[in-house]
């Protein structure tokens, strides 16, 4: 007698972290759909087992067709503002929350029973003023606090979206992984700052802590957010938290390279945010002026809810360098 195998349909399988949700998948016995941009595509997946789909995540009917009978979707390709002028970034965010609305409308037609929704560090705020903690799943960033960010505002207004549905009684849960590093980051997304120390091009450090996790770890977190996340709930999806420059120096420890030996103040990088407005031939759509909020996550819930676990941060960086040798990319 066959066994039906349960169907998910990962949104942005070409992409890093979707890639790994997918292989995360097919060892647990699902049926992977992948949906993707590009037709020839298939990100570090490779020849992998992906039913594969195409279309752009504005395309209501191409969206509706790769959802029909899925168990569950993992939405891992939300809009990402890069470079703008902050004159954009009413634009940006108005783009951002059709596209999520268009897709939260597929998922409802097509009728899909769960849906888990990859947000971003960035939407978790700090804890109020006065408490001793560490921030959590209940600090929320406040739109306008980085209004030239386009990054920034998008994001939350996306989360919005999807939370807002969910207490509509849309099926969706959210997760918010931190630092993301490990193998397969196809678009150098974190993995240029691996290089970059091993390389020995970084020569200083900022004074701010941040929380580093292996993709491989968030991938099942996403796998477990749909087997046991609560509807309408956030999980951070967090290993360590950590200094940057405890971060540079434990990647050059492991390259045997020289660490940094000096740290650019906050005040530095503020001035260089001032600058970088200042000139319009200079883009203002960037992370810099986000680094002063940076902060140590409490990551609780996850570990609690689904237990998440999370790797060695030496055992991320060696595997990650060693992927990018295999695959031809010069470290």
């Amino acid at each position: 007698m066959s066994v039906t195998r349960p169907v998910c349909l990962v949104l942005g399988a070409t992409g890093f972290i979707g890639g790994h949700i997918a292989r995360c998948a097919l060892e647990e016995g699902y049926h992977v759909r992948g949906y993707r941009r590009d037709p020839g595509s298939t990100g570090h997946l490779g020849k992998a087992d992906i039913e594969w789909f195409n279309g752009d995540l504005t395309d209501l009917e191409a969206l509706v067709k790769a959802m029909q009978a899925v168990d569950v979707v993992f939405h891992a390709a939300a809009f990402y503002p890069t470079h703008s002028e902050a004159s954009e970034v009413a634009e940006h965010v108005a783009y951002a929350s059709g596209e999520i609305k268009g897709i939260i409308q597929a998922a409802r037609q097509a009728k899909v029973s769960r849906f888990v929704y990859t947000s971003s560090l960035t939407t978790i705020g700090q804890p109020p003023s006065g408490t001793n903690r560490l921030a959590d799943e209940s600090d929320f960033y406040i739109p306008g606090t980085l209004a030239k960010s386009a990054y920034y505002e998008s994001k939350i207004a996306m989360e919005a979206c999807i939370l807002e549905a969910a207490r509509d009684g849309f099926p969706a849960v959210v997760v918010n992984p931190t630092a993301v590093f490990g193998p397969g980051d196809v678009h150098l997304t974190l993995g240029k700052i691996l290089i970059a120390i091993k390389r020995g091009y970084v020569i200083a450090w900022i004074p701010a802590t941040t929380n580093v996790v292996d993709v491989r770890d968030v991938a099942i977190g996403h796998l477990a957010a749909a087997q046991k996340g609560r509807i309408g709930e956030r999980y951070i999806l967090g290993g360590f938290n950590t200094s940057v420059k405890d971060i540079i120096d434990r990647v050059a420890s492991i390259f045997k390279v020289s660490p940094p030996r000096f740290c650019i103040s906050i005040n530095f990088i503020n001035l260089i945010v001032k600058i970088v407005d200042f000139l319009p031939f200079l883009s203002s759509g960037n992370h810099m002026r986000a680094i002063p909020f940076w902060q140590g996550i409490n990551t609780q819930k996850a570990e609690q809810d689904l237990g998440m676990v999370h790797r060695p941060f030496e055992k991320t960086v060696e595997d990650a360098m060693s992927w990018f040798k295999e695959n031809g990319i010069e470290v």
